[in-house]
């Protein structure tokens, strides 16, 4: 078997799941290692309690590496909104943002800017679609911009930006922030045209809460004070009866001392994504959604999410006329997936099972001529 197929292999299950754009369930791999991990911490051994440490280090050189960047600019955070406040907090300037993005972006850039005192100004912008496109973007451009703020991948539409054009467009005075949370580990991209880039374990990585990151490139360093930069974020280990500045380094970004098992569950997911491939679980999701969008069109149902495939991630928002029934039959039919306001929102991996993509099929067959 290649690496791929056990990267496969380790999604169990019963079929019907395809609300992976809201948790992903903890995989076989992920489960193993916290359990092998908490019993060395059970034994208080000096020895032991090294060995769980050392998953700090490998988690940061892995993502790094998925990243295309130098380990020292990844930080290891509680959450991927504890990377954007570690950004926003401590960024000038106007900063642009779609007032479609999800709130992890809405509420921190609101918050920064409520407490800046003026130096920093958010430039909301509503595209077409709700597609932050690289027009979009540059309509919303001037001299007083010093950031973007965008979701690589959109939660509602499943828009892919182009983090290429962006880069191209903002120009490389302008810093690039992107909330990778929908993509990173599964989408194939140049996330080093980013210079801030944060995500969460617990969706397409399936390592659970607790296990976000952040990367800061050095331009990203020179202009974004370390604002929430705690104990953790110096150089030189424990500060002793002594207050030193904020490490050089992306460490200034950190404010306490990671947990060791989320650690171990990032570390783990990272390794097994390195393994497989991202590029091979990219054209694995996009088989899948490929599938979706066809069951769709057959049935009659809208899909606001683009079709081209560099246009588009594991997402696929539904636009059906009667959303809720359209919601009600999935769940009848053992379909796992999440409904909002108009639109239901179905999301596959690369180990979405054929028969996960029949149950979504016959269910959405029941609602022929229903008004669906």
């Amino acid at each position: 078997m290649s690496a791929f197929d056990d990267y496969l292999a380790t999604f169990g299950g019963d079929p019907g799941y395809l609300d992976w754009a809201a948790f992903g369930p903890i995989s076989q791999a992920v489960r193993a290692e916290v359990f092998a991990d908490a019993d060395l911490l059970g034994s208080g051994r000096p020895s032991s309690r090294k060995l769980v440490a050392e998953r700090l280090d490998e988690a940061r050189a892995l993502a790094a590496e998925l990243l295309g960047v130098a380990a020292d600019t990844v930080t290891l955070q509680p959450s991927s909104s504890h990377g954007l406040m570690h950004a926003l907090f401590g960024l000038t300037g106007t900063v642009v943002a779609s007032t479609a993005e999800f709130a992890s972006v809405t509420m921190t850039l609101e918050r920064a800017a409520q407490l800046s005192g003026g130096d920093l100004v958010p430039r909301w912008i509503t595209p077409e679609d709700r597609f932050v496109s690289v027009d979009a973007v540059a309509e919303a451009l001037d001299d007083d911009v010093t950031a973007l703020v965008v979701s690589h991948i959109d939660f509602r539409t499943g828009y892919r930006a182009d983090l290429a054009g962006l880069r191209d467009v903002l120009g490389p005075d302008r810093l690039l922030i992107v909330d990778a949370v929908q993509s990173f580990g599964v989408i194939d991209d140049d996330y080093a045209a980013a210079d801030v880039v944060v995500g969460h374990g617990y969706k397409w990585l399936r390592a659970a809460r607790g296990t976000g990151f952040a990367s800061f490139s050095a331009l990203a360093r020179e202009r974004i004070a370390p604002v929430l930069s705690g104990l953790a974020g110096v150089d030189g280990g424990l500060p002793i009866d002594e207050r030193p500045p904020p490490a050089a380094s992306a460490r200034a970004f950190v404010v306490s001392g990671a947990d060791q098992l989320a650690v171990a569950r990032l570390a783990i997911a990272l390794r097994d994504v390195r393994d497989a491939g991202v590029g091979a679980i990219d054209e694995a999701i996009s088989g899948r959604v490929d599938v979706i969008l066809e069951i769709a069109e057959r049935h009659g149902i809208p899909v606001l999410t683009p079709r081209e495939r560099e246009r588009r991630g594991g997402i696929v928002a539904l636009a059906p006329e009667a959303p809720a029934a359209v919601s009600a039959a999935l769940t009848n039919a053992g379909v796992v997936a999440t409904t909002r306001g108009a639109t239901v929102r179905v999301a596959a991996h690369a180990g979405t099972s054929d028969d996960t993509l029949r149950m979504l099929d016959e269910a959405l067959g029941t609602l022929v001529g229903a008004g669906a």
